[in-house]
């Protein structure tokens, strides 16, 4: 099969705070930006990597979603439990600098992990858990 990886979902509750994290801080290009107010769908993507990308959205818009769930997805996304994602980088300690520089909530300085791996993590605006692997 020919398949590959085209967007990956995060949720929001701010949208522009959403979009000068990721443009801003992690460099990643807004590819589109569209709705109003909260209600906004963006997708932003590495520059030069036009296939992979992240659609930041807002959470529990489905029609299909109770009250109650509403009210659980929204106490998740305060805690940092609802959304993460795992992106990669040859040079791990110049981000983890800039993403520190840029007022992100630290969850773990790069660190060398037992099971071989270096990585670091933080929250972005909205509490998601983003963990950054350095590629050897």
């Amino acid at each position: 099969m020919d398949i590959s990886i085209h967007l990956s979902t995060l949720p929001h509750d701010d949208p522009d705070a959403a979009v000068a994290f990721y443009r801003d801080v992690l460099g990643f290009e807004v590819r589109s930006d569209v709705g109003q107010g909260k209600m906004r769908w963006i997708t932003v993507g590495p520059v030069g990597q036009p296939g992979t990308g992240i659609l930041l959205a807002p959470p529990a818009v489905d029609p299909g979603v109770t009250e109650a769930e509403r009210r659980t997805i929204a106490e998740m996304m305060a805690k940092g439990t609802y959304g993460w994602i795992l992106l990669a980088t040859k040079n791990l300690d110049s981000i983890f600098e800039k993403v520190q520089a840029g007022d992100a909530e630290v969850v773990q300085e790069p660190t060398e992990q037992p099971y071989g791996v270096r990585d670091c993590a933080f929250r972005d605006p909205a509490g998601n858990l983003i963990r950054i692997q350095e590629l050897r």
